[in-house]
């Protein structure tokens, strides 16, 4: 018996045709779902992986083909409603109805929000085809086609993970970088400032300059330049004369066309443990104890029916990490969730209960031909202790640590020791034993 025969699910909106809504499509049919799968996204183009668009595609080795998330015949196998090149701009929860940027109206019986996120401006930032941003595949493509012919003078503005890529293949591509950083280091929100600042000497191995502390001020179009007026951390003024500037101030998630929906939106789609999102009245508490069902308890009337969030808008309490609530802008929760959200629905469908998501965070970059890789979770105040190698080689695995406890590792080329290190995070161990445990890797 299918199980659109043996539940109230017979379509399943998937509003995102982002890596989190394809891996859900998937995820939908591995089950067992044999009910209608309408994927809506608001790019024309088919869905595609993100991670090489400022990597291999932007440097000319891959093409828009090699990127595609649907392999050959996977999108008819899936018996897809494909709807893309427009935007859904609403949603009515009471009326378990989606309505897009052409007026049109989708209904569903089950609805997985995975709309992602969106790039961040800067103030008063101009349109302009020297000023770029790089979010998607035309996005690179542009940028490529002023890259690829070298001896540019190339700014970026926002030493990110994405920015220091686009830096790294810049420079590759034989263009003169600087970056330009707010923060007192690189990739302070990432990895704190001391492994940033180690992550980002490799970019001084390669002459890209990198300056922190500085403000933008303003983007002046000359007649054959961009002047990119900035404050320096001395309070002086200086002017980096630009042919391109690409600005990567980070992302905020895709919400605008869930306001007024009644779902609950605090720097993403808030969701209980098992990502059902939860309506705008609920009050998140990040110390409640789990439910039974492995959500919290305070949550289970909160939850809205049949609507759940997966990928870079999702935010929700990792039980793997005490319940923290967190929001994870990386390929692998997007892939994980995707499948999670997929089973769970279904679940729910059936009358059964939904398992929580639990998950141990994991991103890599790759920059110089470093393989840079973390895994776990990383704040500020954490301690820091290089464990293998050293930050003069270029290689080496840091581990931190919070409250006695293990709370992630970063690896630079080492890429075998970081992944042994899941092991220990899932094994919840004290941060001397995870030192002595790492020191002792073959």
């Amino acid at each position: 018996m299918g199980l659109t025969e043996s539940s109230a699910l017979r379509r399943v909106v998937v509003v995102g045709a982002s890596l989190a809504g394809v891996r859900t499509c998937g995820g939908l049919r591995a089950e067992g779902f044999d009910g209608e799968i309408v994927l809506i996204g608001n790019e024309v183009h088919a869905p595609y992986d993100r991670p090489p668009l400022s990597k291999k595609v932007l440097a000319g080795e891959w093409e828009p083909d090699r990127i595609a998330l649907f392999r050959a015949g996977e999108q008819e196998s899936l018996q897809l409603d494909l709807r893309i090149g427009t935007a859904a701009v609403g949603l009515s929860i009471a009326d378990r109805m989606v309505t897009l940027a052409d007026a049109s109206t989708v209904a569903y019986d089950g609805l997985v929000i995975a709309t992602g996120a969106a790039l961040r401006r800067l103030p008063g930032q101009p349109d302009h085809p020297s000023v770029f941003e790089l979010r998607t595949l035309d996005d690179s493509l542009a940028l490529r086609d002023r890259l690829i012919a070298g001896d540019q003078r190339v700014t970026v503005i926002g030493a990110g993970f994405i920015g220091l890529e686009v830096a790294a293949t810049a420079r590759l591509l034989g263009n003169t970088v600087t970056v330009l950083e707010g923060a007192s280091a690189p990739l302070i929100r990432g990895l704190g400032a001391a492994m940033g600042g180690a992550v980002t000497l490799i970019h001084a191995d390669h002459d890209v300059t990198i300056r922190c502390g500085v403000q933008v001020r303003s983007l002046q179009l000359e007649r054959d330049s961009i002047d990119v007026h900035v404050t320096d951390p001395d309070g002086s003024m200086s002017v980096v004369v630009s042919d391109i500037v690409v600005v990567g101030v980070g992302v905020a998630p895709a919400t605008a066309w869930l306001e007024g929906s009644g779902v609950q939106l605090r720097d993403g789609v808030v969701c209980d443990a098992t990502l059902n999102a939860l309506r705008e009245t609920a009050k998140v508490d990040a110390g409640s104890d789990p439910a039974v069902s492995g959500s919290r308890e305070s949550d289970v009337a909160n939850r809205v029916p049949n609507v759940f969030a997966a990928g870079d808008i999702a935010r929700w309490p990792n039980p793997q990490f005490d319940h923290e609530e967190m929001r994870v802008e990386h390929w692998t929760n997007a892939s994980e969730q995707g499948l999670a959200v997929a089973k769970n629905l279904l679940a729910v469908g059936r009358g059964d209960a939904a398992e929580p998501f639990s998950t141990v965070p994991f991103f890599w970059s790759e920059q110089f031909g470093k393989r840079i890789q973390f895994i776990g979770r990383a704040a500020g105040d954490d301690d820091i202790a290089i464990v293998r190698g050293s930050i003069e080689d270029r290689s080496f695995l840091a581990l931190y640590g919070k409250h006695g406890r293990l709370r992630g590792a970063l690896g630079m080329a080492m890429p075998k020791q970081l992944m042994q290190c899941r092991a220990l995070l899932l094994s919840n161990l004290s941060f001397d034993d995870a030192i002595e445990a790492v020191a002792a890797f073959a």
